[in-house]
């Protein structure tokens, strides 16, 4: 079994603390990653809105060259990328008409063979079975777990945990000695792509999520997705100003909360790059 990683734009850049977390947890575990050469862009949530061959024809490219590298199974740490890749592989596996105009446009042979994991997932199938033999430092905070939109949907493709009330951080988190609180704002919107448009926008939809989880007694907001933390974590001036409070409540990935555990230095796990401050190590 070979596995490979679609790091996408964001962890090369906005979310560098995301793939510094992602990597050293694979290397603590002893995981090898093999990253998808030539990779590019997977056309995030804006592409299928403009143009439906292209928004088809860039995750299609990434499949293929997965797959001619002799890759079984990709993990995928942005929620956004993930979506794009598994709806991409679930249109073209339904439309083989489809699918061979794709690979006329990529000029590869796509086949669809490669599995695609999030990073939940991941952690699910190859870390949290072992978890426990590697944890010296329970996490034990209160902590709010928030998929955001694209980790769970659309959920008929998908087909992954439940779409309004998802489990499976949760479990993750009490892996490791957390306590999740109940979150009714789990897969609500943080206001995606608009960080930059319509922070406005941003900063009134993140802000109810922020709200709820203090109200609740969380410690952290747990995520996934690395457009979520940078709302919810870059934007909370701007949230703070919105709201005329001031939430200090940190933004955890999930794979940082781990390594945590585990013994891993914040530093290791990007932590030192986050806007909000996350006391708790």
């Amino acid at each position: 079994m070979k596995t490979g990683i679609y790091p996408g734009c964001s962890l090369t850049g906005s979310a560098r603390d995301y793939n510094e977390s992602v990597f050293a947890l694979a290397e603590a575990f002893g995981l090898e990653l093999n990253q998808i050469p030539d990779w590019n862009c997977c056309g995030a949530t804006a592409a299928h809105n403009l143009n439906k061959e292209l928004s088809l024809a860039l995750p299609a490219r990434i499949l293929a060259i997965a797959e001619k590298n002799g890759i079984d199974e990709i993990i995928v740490p942005c929620a956004a990328c993930y979506s794009r890749l598994v709806v991409t592989q679930h249109e073209l596996k339904k439309n083989p008409e489809l699918k061979n105009r794709i690979n006329e446009v990529i000029e590869m042979d796509y086949r669809g063979t490669s599995k695609i994991l999030n990073v939940i997932e991941w952690i699910d199938k190859y870390i949290i079975p072992v978890v426990a033999e590697k944890t010296v430092k329970p996490f034990n905070y209160k902590v709010a777990c928030y998929y955001g939109c694209l980790l769970v949907r659309p959920n008929k493709v998908l087909n992954y945990d439940r779409a309004e009330d998802p489990q499976t951080m949760d479990v993750v988190m009490t892996k490791i000695g957390a306590v999740p609180v109940d979150y009714p704002y789990k897969t609500e919107c943080c206001g995606a792509g608009f960080s930059v448009s319509r922070t406005d926008i941003v900063s009134k939809l993140s802000g109810k999520i922020i709200e709820d989880a203090e109200y609740r007694g969380a410690d952290a907001i747990i995520v996934a997705c690395p457009m979520c933390h940078s709302n919810l974590d870059m934007r909370r001036p701007d949230i703070n100003k919105y709201w005329a409070t001031e939430y200090k409540i940190p933004v955890i990935f999930v794979t940082q909360a781990i390594g945590l555990a585990i013994g891993l230095s914040p530093e290791k796990v990007g932590l030192k790059r986050h806007f909000v401050d996350v006391k708790i190590s």
